[in-house]
């Protein structure tokens, strides 16, 4: 089966879809202190991050325009890699070693803190992406989705890269850098499907 253009964005929507979807899904459940299934959530988002850094890189390099959004879309997946590894394989293990030795509990503390920084630096880069593909679609007639996914872009953008050069302690909240990150993914998501679409 050949990977043209349309296919590689059409199955980029799907992946960019099918996060928004888990990071909903976990933020609802820990929201309302349910059971988090952590190493299910987030070896599934490891595992389509993966896969979403292959077709996001395959259609940056066939598109004609967009590049930024799509250099944006391959980048964070590889930092969301690298963010979703951290939790699943060193928060546990650190979680246990800091409450028998002490000691342990600013290293454990240092590394939560680096799996923040990379996750808000990956949705940095998802803001990043909903702003050149909203202003793409506002360009192309669609004013009311490609004005909003901008408009969330921004806000994310600006959310998360508050985060990255204050840290978790910034004015903001962390709950507002990383639900506009989820919001911009799925708004992006549509932009990049209806893409696929008229393509």
């Amino acid at each position: 089966m050949e990977f043209t253009n349309i296919r590689t964005v059409r199955i980029t929507s799907y992946l960019l879809l099918a996060l928004a979807a888990t990071q909903a899904l976990y933020t609802i459940l820990a929201t309302a202190e349910i059971s988090v299934p952590r190493q299910l959530l987030w070896g599934m988002e490891g595992f389509l991050f993966t896969i979403l850094t292959a077709f996001a890189g395959a259609a940056m390099v066939q598109a004609k325009h967009y590049q930024l959004g799509w250099s944006a879309i391959a980048f964070s997946a590889v930092l969301n890699v690298v963010q979703v590894s951290v939790g699943v394989t060193m928060f546990g293990p650190l979680r246990e070693a800091a409450s028998q030795l002490d000691a342990l509990g600013p290293l454990a503390g240092a590394v939560v803190a680096l799996s923040f920084m990379i996750y808000y630096a990956a949705k940095l880069l998802l803001g990043l992406a909903a702003l050149v593909f909203g202003m793409a679609k506002m360009s192309g007639g669609a004013k009311a989705l490609g004005g909003l996914t901008a408009l969330v872009g921004v806000v994310a953008m600006f959310a998360n890269g508050m985060m990255v050069v204050f840290g978790r302690d910034v004015f903001l909240s962390s709950a507002v850098a990383g639900g506009s990150g989820v919001l911009a993914t799925l708004l992006l998501a549509l932009c990049v499907r209806s893409l696929a679409r008229e393509d």
